[in-house]
């Protein structure tokens, strides 16, 4: 039996019930019921009428969703975390079946005092919102990088806002298409005006469209394990910023006038090597309190498994056996289901998937490419020259056009016209060359892996140059945005000091992101090996330990045969 007293700093724990008095959180403890579940034994059916709330006090529960006969895993939930509010609120049937991977213990709030809690305290239920929208979107969404053991527990977009006002500056745009066909009704009924009207008007409702999207890409998330904000720009940026729940230093919360009246602000999580900024989310301060839950309940699990290692080296040291302990059944991998892409597509994302992109990731590798600026000024030359062939050859059909002349005379001999045909030769070596420039300026990849940094570059049917480090023997980096074009376009240099030599990510998008990147895999590559020097320090401390023990008990035995008279 679990008494009173140990629920309540049990449930003080918990996000949820933050703001709530000792005698507030007594009466919720005294509603608990127990509920104790084998290894395997079902919790709920997946369908079934949700009747309760359930705390986990000892063991993990796994839940699991059926569709048309295939199984989806959504949660491995363990000590501490909570389940069953979300069919509760919504009043709706259960979506999965839960079932508990281990012995565990569950404390259960019935329907009728979780509904009673909710009106006896009306701010609970924002920290009950917050937690169903979060498994809602997650729900809805697939990460391929989590870890089949790896829970979210805060998903969160941008308020809205924020979209409403992206948008007013393309509402207000709207007045030049309403201009021209003003103009094309009232004043000047020519086509040009008319086709100058529908263009921008497209243009601007293409405008809003992206920058829907461009809203809806960014995703602020907090698992098990880390914290991270997922950045995407359509066709050009993926970012993926990211910590262990370790290295968080503090969590603040930003808020102005606005945000304030419309409980909207800036969740700041200060790590070790710089921010990871929630910018703009729905209730920062109960955001706040539950990234800071999980960031507590990270620091509790540390310290018990380092005492637990701890005692297992003296346990070796003096020839104890180390008791087994319980493990889950192995968790699976998500599967996700592959979507087919047609052949004829390959050529396109040749183009636009990677070969263009500023920023994408590869298993564990960060890859960065130089900004498209400067693949403008590599190739400026050759574009001009090739929209300057192209605007010739469309005034010389013009002129064929009004001379009653065809561009293919049909006659005995076949005759093409000569300037037309020298046109369609002259704008193959451009195109050529635009292409010769592409592919130059997309081989010069800068990478960032788990060990180390690293510098391609490679000429094409030319040399290839190859320049890496390794992220621990990096003493430090800085970036610089250089004159108007790199604050304008937001593109400049991240420079890597290694030993006496420096390495550059030159002209690359955003540069405080890619330091960021570099000092975060920088500081988890010193983490993992301060680790294999901390376990190696704790054999010492244990053969230390065990020596003293030995030690002592011989000395307690010197000691008192000394004392022993003699018969």
């Amino acid at each position: 039996m679990v008494d009173t007293a140990a629920r309540i700093p049990f449930l003080r724990k918990i996000h949820l019930f933050y703001g709530l008095e000792d005698d507030e959180l007594a009466a919720v403890a005294e509603e608990l019921e127990e509920a104790s579940y084998p290894a395997g034994g079902v919790i709920f059916q997946q369908d079934t009428k949700a009747e309760s709330f359930y705390f986990i006090y000892r063991g993990s529960v796994r839940i699991v969703r059926k569709r048309e006969g295939k199984e989806r895993q959504l949660a491995v939930l363990v000590q501490n975390d909570y389940f069953g509010e979300m069919a509760l609120i919504q009043k709706r049937k259960r979506s999965g079946t839960c079932t508990a991977l281990t012995d565990t213990l569950l404390l259960v709030l019935s329907r009728e005092h979780f509904e009673k809690l909710l009106k006896s305290a009306p701010h609970l239920r924002i920290n009950f919102e917050i937690a169903v929208q979060s498994r809602k979107l997650a729900g809805s969404l697939q990460f391929k990088w989590l870890a089949p053991d790896e829970v979210i527990y805060f998903l969160a977009q941008k308020h809205r806002v924020v979209l409403y006002k992206n948008l007013i500056l393309p509402f207000l745009s709207l007045i030049v298409p309403a201009g021209f066909f003003y103009g094309w009704f009232r004043i000047a009924p020519f086509m040009i005006v008319a086709f100058a009207g529908i263009l921008s008007f497209i243009a601007i409702i293409l405008w809003m469209i992206w920058l829907v999207l461009d809203w809806s890409n960014d995703y602020y998330i907090m698992t098990n394990h880390r914290v991270v904000w997922l950045e995407k720009v359509i066709g050009m940026y993926d970012s993926r910023q990211e910590s262990p729940l370790s290295t968080i230093m503090s969590v603040g919360v930003e808020t102005d006038v606005l945000g304030r009246a419309l409980d909207y602000g800036n969740l700041i999580v200060r790590t070790f090597v710089g921010n990871i900024p929630f910018s703009n989310v729905s209730h920062p301060e109960q955001a706040q309190r539950m990234i800071e839950e999980y960031w507590n309940r990270t620091k509790e699990h540390a310290v018990g498994m380092e005492k637990e290692a701890m005692k297992n080296a003296i346990r070796r040291r003096l020839g104890i056996p180390i008791p087994p302990q319980p493990k889950p059944p192995p968790l699976k991998p998500v599967d996700f289901p592959r979507k087919r892409r047609l052949s004829a597509l390959s050529f396109l994302r040749f183009l636009g998937s990677e070969r263009l992109k500023l920023r994408y990731e590869k298993g564990d590798t960060v890859i960065y490419r130089k900004h498209w600026f400067v693949l403008f000024k590599q190739a400026w030359l050759p574009i001009l020259g090739g929209l300057g062939v192209i605007l010739l050859f469309v005034y010389r059909l013009y002129e064929l056009l009004f001379l009653t002349e065809s561009f293919i005379t049909f006659t005995p001999d076949l005759r093409v016209d000569g300037w037309a045909g020298a046109l369609v030769i002259a704008f193959i070596p451009f195109v050529a060359w635009v292409v010769y420039e592409l592919v130059d300026w997309s081989n010069d990849i800068f990478e960032v892996t788990n060990e180390q940094i690293i510098d391609l570059d490679k000429k094409p049917f030319g040399t290839e140059s190859r320049n890496a480090a390794q992220l621990e023997n990096i003493l430090g980096t800085e970036y610089r945005r250089i004159g108007i074009l790199g604050e304008l376009f937001n593109y400049g240099t991240v420079y890597i000091t290694v030993g006496g030599s420096k390495l550059a990510f030159e002209d690359v998008m955003d540069p405080a992101s890619v330091q960021s990147d570099i000092n975060r895999r920088r500081v988890a590559r010193i983490e993992k090996k301060n680790q294999a020097s901390v376990t190696a320090e704790r054999e010492r401390m244990a053969e230390w330990l065990a020596t003293y023990h030995h030690s002592a008990q011989e000395f307690f035995d010197e000691e008192r045969k000394k004392n022993q008279k003699p018969e």
